[in-house]
């Protein structure tokens, strides 16, 4: 069988929201799906079998990352990443080029590939097209992406052709050093924040007929209104046959955004992330459980969701895990968050099928609480800040 099988089953008439089946090695999956991120080959601190009561039927892993530690050769030697984490559903990798990139005075990159040093020891490492394929044809995942040279924000137009050119090439390059026939490798798309760079780039990219895409290098900072626009111009010029992905997005007004745009796939680090530091997805917006008013909350954080969190423990437990600083508060609040986010975007499936996705969504989002734009850019800023300093 090939490595990756795409069949979309509903088309949305009021959009281009659809819905659609991806098989692939390891299984079958319902899109648009959301993917929890396991940058080190774990979803902070959620078990396999948590994952699957949550409904994940797709996890990622961080080249950059797994390449340094423990090491692909390792990985390899061991099985393979399913084994190597006991995770028998599927599988993606990310090219660790956003990683390299956000390393800023740590890199240098030229036509060749991107040379950097290591955060954890600094020693000196470089990551090519080819090298890239290779450390994921050794982790062995359900789908690899090609290195890519992430476009930061601001950036010139001229900086920014300059960057998907080079995506382009690169991504020729990988391209003709995939072997592993088990494995769907997947272009990317950059072009910044100019419309036409955009449909310059996924032209160029989905020449070489990949068995799939991605549109990398949003959501980088750039108000909603520009990703949102880049998003759906990306979207727009990728084949309608073949599954997209709008790569790390995951705010759940962000995804209503992708699924209109014609969306298959998104990820996210979001979700633990803010669990991990007390903020949980509610139906009215994101709440954090540490303020002194769900002290004494005997309801569930939120009666929507249908997670363990929700239906075991209240408002007031977790509020009291969080001031006492148990490690439980943090499994507690990851795991709501991964479900809450996997069964709203369930209902977004449903919605479509049943021709009335645009009713769901703009119900949903009446009631929904945004965050405000200032405060989402200033949290973006400090959590890369510290990424750079690990």
């Amino acid at each position: 069988m090939p490595a990756l099988d795409f069949r979309v089953l509903t088309r949305d008439e009021t959009s281009h929201a659809r819905t659609g089946e991806l098989r692939l090695h390891h299984g079958l999956i319902e899109t648009p799906v959301f993917m929890p991120v396991g940058t080190r080959a774990t979803v902070k601190s959620l078990t396999p079998d948590e994952l699957k009561a949550c409904g994940a039927a797709i996890i990622l892993g961080n080249t950059y990352h797994l390449y340094l530690r423990p090491g692909s050769s390792l990985i390899r030697d061991l099985g393979g990443l399913h084994r190597f984490m006991s995770w028998d559903r599927c599988t993606l990798t990310d090219s660790g080029g956003f990683q390299v990139f956000s390393l800023g005075h740590l890199r240098d990159i030229d036509e060749e590939g991107v040379t950097f040093r290591s955060h954890l020891d600094g020693s000196p490492h470089m990551f090519t097209p080819e090298k890239v394929v290779r450390i994921q044809e050794e982790l062995g995942p359900d789908i690899a992406m090609v290195l890519d040279e992430c476009t930061p924000y601001p950036a010139t137009r001229d900086d920014a052709r300059l960057s998907f050119e080079r995506t382009s090439r690169w991504a020729e390059r990988a391209l003709a050093a995939h072997r592993r026939p088990d494995q769907a490798l997947f272009g990317i798309a950059q072009g910044g924040m100019y419309a036409n760079l955009r449909r310059e780039s996924a032209s160029q990219i989905v020449a070489f007929d990949f068995p799939g895409y991605a549109i990398g290098g949003l959501s980088v900072g750039e108000p909603k209104a520009m990703f949102y626009e880049m998003m759906g111009v990306s979207a727009l010029a990728l084949p309608e046959d073949k599954p997209r992905y709008v790569m790390g997005v995951g705010a759940p007004e962000d995804l209503f955004e992708a699924v209109t745009s014609g969306i298959d796939m998104f990820d996210c680090v979001l979700q633990t992330r803010l669990g991990r530091n007390g903020a949980l997805f509610t139906r009215d917006g994101r709440v954090n459980i540490r303020n002194a008013r769900f002290r004494s909350d005997e309801r569930p954080v939120d009666p929507w969701c249908d997670c363990y969190t929700c239906h075991t423990f209240t408002s007031a437990y977790l509020h009291h895990l969080f001031r006492a600083e148990e490690l439980l508060a943090y499994r507690l609040a990851s795991l709501h968050n991964v479900r809450w986010t996997i069964k709203l975007v369930e209902e977004m499936r449903a919605s479509i099928r049943q021709g009335v996705f645009l009713e769901f969504r703009d119900a949903f989002l009446r009631n929904y609480r945004v965050v405000n734009e200032v405060v989402r850019v200033e949290q973006r800023a400090k959590w890369t800040a510290a990424k750079r300093l690990r």
